[in-house]
């Protein structure tokens, strides 16, 4: 390959479900690395297998990469010059190649029945054959167009009978390419099946329709999951039959997303049994009506979603944690990912969506508090909600955090946190109390500073200081002991309302009065 050719990456899926948060990692890897090569991204959708596609799994996929700002340059629905960009669309074209491969001699038609291929299995297993599969030794045995006589394969062939073309893999060969991340990887061919290339329905499999597309699409690089480091030398033997060795892309296959006790790969079916999603956004499945949570419904930010995952397995080799897209494409480069898995770490994950929250302006967070509270039917003012959100933004993980942790400013406390009062109300504070709410009053310049004054000013006269009564107090006004700073909440409270609820845990409180 020369350096000259534009680089070019693609996202292949399948449509067979939600996309898989480490294919979201895959596909944001791609972008990063093309957009820093000044390089174009495309989307394939890879759905040759028909039988386990799902509706509304593809529009899923561009749902979701749009939401996490990875924008394509070419795709089904953006278009582009190597169109049609659905496999199920190209299927024409891939009986040429396959028997472009079977006229060269590097590819076969074979006719086994499925009870055939199963006596052979068995027939190995009984021989103590370790990983029983057709390859060199057995495709001698079985029904192919190596074995039976041309004029029969001939009359099968016209007369329709069922057949598959096969890869013809050598049997003594070793197999070498260079993976970006891992170095030189080495497969001995007899370790290699002859891989099904067309099915009996006419279907390419992925192993010849990836090929052919990657070459056909001007792929320069591929990176995908570690799960498919076992074919690449496979498809370096398709790159070498079809004469396109010298165009064949770089391989670059990514280690694993591994389970948070890191015990395993982190999977589809692992989803809310976690704790966490492992979708970007909600699914339900149209066959079953099963339905799995999504980090956008959880509360997560798009950019957060990516700064996280961008870590999980790459670093940029400095203390920064924080970064944009585009300063992680200024960043970003294949030799900094890492050989081995990563551990799935939703902490962090939080840890990124506190520190994306916090750096919004606080109009825009308000936004967030102002749509929750009107799903509830709450009325609030616009600078209201951003004197709340700008108290309580160090508090919050989530958007919706700011709503459900905010209630007290919207409605008095009806119940009290009976071990707090309990341990902290008496009647020296109550009595206190009692003299700051009436003296509230008396406050023309009703604001935070203001109020600590007087209470303050209160605490001194009744010999108390601040620390013996600030949790009574706040359980008082808010029902609840911990949270932002009290004087601030009494101001945007208000001062009458203040005064009515200091009221009512005098007196449902009075039994704690001694």
């Amino acid at each position: 390959m020369t350096m000259e050719r534009e680089v070019r990456v693609r996202f292949a899926p399948s449509p067979t479900g939600a996309l898989h948060i480490g294919g979201v990692r895959t596909a944001l890897y791609n972008y990063l690395f093309a957009k820093k090569m000044g390089g174009k991204m495309l989307l394939r959708i890879e759905d040759t297998d028909q039988n386990r596609f799902v509706p509304g799994a593809e529009q899923y996929i561009f749902d979701s990469l749009e939401w996490c700002g990875i924008k394509l340059d070419e795709s089904p629905v953006h278009g582009g010059p190597h169109a049609p960009y659905r496999q199920s669309e190209r299927k024409p074209m891939y009986m040429d190649y396959a028997l472009q491969l079977v006229n060269a001699g590097h590819a076969y038609y074979a006719f086994d029945t499925a009870e055939e291929l199963d006596a052979m299995r068995e027939r190995l297993k009984a021989a103590k054959v370790a990983t029983p599969q057709y390859n060199a030794i057995t495709r001698a045995t079985m029904k192919n167009s190596l074995t039976l006589p041309e004029d029969e394969v001939k009359r099968r062939l016209e007369s329709g009978d069922p057949y598959v073309i096969r890869l013809k893999v050598p049997r003594k060969e070793e197999i070498r390419l260079k993976d970006m991340i891992r170095g030189w990887v080495m497969v001995h061919s007899s370790a290699i099946d002859d891989k099904v290339l067309m099915k009996s329905d006419g279907m390419p499999t992925y192993h010849l329709a990836n090929i052919v597309d990657d070459h056909l699409m001007e792929i320069t690089h591929v990176i995908r999951g570690e799960e498919w480091l076992p074919s690449a030398p496979l498809h370096v033997l398709l790159y070498r039959y079809f004469g396109w060795e010298d165009t064949m892309p770089e391989f670059a296959h990514l280690p694993l997303l591994l389970k948070p006790d890191g015990n395993g790969k982190l999977s589809k079916r692992d989803g809310d049994k976690l704790g966490f999603p492992v979708f970007p956004l909600f699914w339900q499945d149209p066959n079953t009506g099963e339905t799995a949570s999504g980090y956008r419904e959880s509360g997560y930010l798009p950019e957060a979603f990516i700064n996280f995952l961008a870590f999980l397995g790459w670093n940029p080799g400095t203390q920064q944690e924080l970064f944009t897209m585009d300063e992680l494409i200024e960043a970003f480069s294949i030799e900094r990912i890492g050989k081995s898995g990563t551990r799935f770490d939703i902490q962090k994950a939080r840890w990124y969506n506190e520190q994306y929250l916090r750096a919004k302006p606080d109009t825009e967070l308000a936004q967030y508090l102002l749509a929750s509270l009107k799903e509830q039917n709450v009325d609030c003012s616009e600078d209201r909600a951003v004197k709340i959100v700008s108290l309580m933004k160090e508090r919050v993980t989530f958007p919706q955090d700011f709503a459900k942790e905010a209630t007290y400013f919207f409605s008095a406390p009806t119940e009290y946190n009976e071990q707090v009062a309990a341990k902290k109300w008496n009647a020296a504070g109550a009595a206190a109390f009692e003299q700051f709410r009436n003296e509230l009053s008396t406050l023309e310049d009703f604001n935070a500073d203001s109020v600590k004054a007087l209470l303050l000013q209160i605490l001194e006269r009744n010999g108390l200081k601040i620390g013996q009564v600030m949790q009574a107090l706040r359980i008082a006004v808010t029902g609840v002991e911990a949270g932002p700073d009290l004087m601030a909440i009494i101001e945007i409270i208000g001062k009458e309302e203040t005064q009515q609820r200091i009221d009512a845990a005098i007196a449902k409180l009075s039994q704690y009065a001694v």
